[in-house]
């Protein structure tokens, strides 16, 4: 696509009023153009077939045929960026969607306000331009296995926000031959959704996956998540280390925030802290890495050629504080790598 092209998108909702602010919320910027609505999946693959749209915003519960099946058939007929729109009630349907291959969803406001509007519009932008730009697909899930070691190699953070869901799956999936590992995610979602993105990922690995709560002990084996709404940071209290999850500051742009993750790792654990920063929009990460890199630790980034959006990564790299960017399907393998010449060592 040149640059002067728009970028197309099919708009599939059984509700016509919905149908109709979407396409005007979408039309708002100049490159970006609705090239025809659907009231169904069905209706919905044969504008696809006949339109072949960039991206296709998608409601999950529509008569005939809907939203699973939909892209069930999309992905083998032809595969296309699917962002779904859904409310927050919702949450398990959003996740299977993930599963099926959607590139990511937005949730609905649940009161149409001047402020809700605006920020479902800049969203809708947002993330169908990050559709437009997908690189890498999803590799199949890991066979699930329960053996975890006694101990843990090393602790690793890693950051993302746009992009980042399909991301930190694929992270995690190639993590599995080192499942003595802790992680710490810190992916920009909305409270009403990290406890589920959770559990989706517990169901994919050897890792036991959950939404990290106050008083959280690190353990081997297991990423922790940062719930929405709040921040993730790492206390030391004698032999063991304990999770926080302190409500924002006034200072803090972001809950949760890839900065202040990072920066309490490289507080409690100096040079053996590693960060990961991953796709995402904006420049959270940035001092974070800084932090890291101070204390001694190691500052990795997902490169240009597999980030969705290159923005936090491309912001921690100007830092000077990353040692290596490497495309997404090779940053797990390295890290096995690194965890187990830590562990020899």
């Amino acid at each position: 696509m040149s640059a002067e092209e728009p970028l197309k998108v099919l708009v599939v909702d059984d509700s016509a009023p919905n149908r109709r602010l979407l396409t005007e919320l979408l039309e708002s910027s100049p490159d970006v153009r609705v090239v025809s609505t659907a009231a169904d999946g069905n209706e919905g693959l044969r504008q696809v077939l006949a339109l072949h749209p960039d991206v296709v915003t998608l409601d999950l519960e529509m008569p005939r045929l809907g939203g699973y099946s939909f892209l069930r058939l999309l992905k083998s007929a032809a595969p296309t960026p699917v962002i779904v729109i859904s409310s927050y009630a919702h949450k398990a349907d959003v996740f299977k969607a993930l599963e099926l291959g959607a590139f990511d969803f937005i949730a609905k406001p649940s009161k149409p306000t001047p402020d809700a509007l605006e920020r479902l519009r800049r969203e809708l932008h947002e993330k169908v331009h990050a559709a437009r730009r997908v690189r890498a697909e999803l590799q199949p899930a890991v066979r699930r296995s329960r053996v975890i070691p006694l101990e843990p190699s090393f602790v690793v953070g890693v950051g993302a926000s746009t992009g980042g869901p399909p991301a930190v799956q694929r992270l995690l999936e190639s993590l599995s031959p080192e499942p003595s590992m802790s992680l710490l995610v810190c992916q920009h979602m909305p409270k009403q959704f990290t406890r589920a993105f959770a559990e989706r990922l517990d169901r994919l690995g050897p890792f036991t996956v959950r939404e990290a709560q106050e008083g959280d002990t690190l353990q081997p084996g297991h990423v922790f998540i940062a719930p929405g709404g709040r921040q993730l940071v790492v206390y030391r209290q004698g032999g063991q280390y304990t999770l926080g999850t302190p409500p924002p500051t006034m200072q803090d742009k972001h809950a949760p925030s890839v900065d202040r993750l990072f920066m309490s790792l490289a507080e409690v654990f100096g040079s053996k802290a590693v960060g990961v920063v991953l796709t995402g929009m904006g420049s959270d990460g940035a001092l974070g890495a800084k932090s890291i890199r101070k204390a001694g630790g190691e500052v990795w980034a997902e490169s240009e050629r597999t980030a969705v959006i290159y923005g936090m990564p491309q912001e921690a790299v100007a830092t000077g504080a990353v040692s290596r960017v490497l495309p997404l399907g090779e940053i797990g393998p390295a890290l096995v790598e690194l965890a187990r010449k830590r562990r020899v060592t």
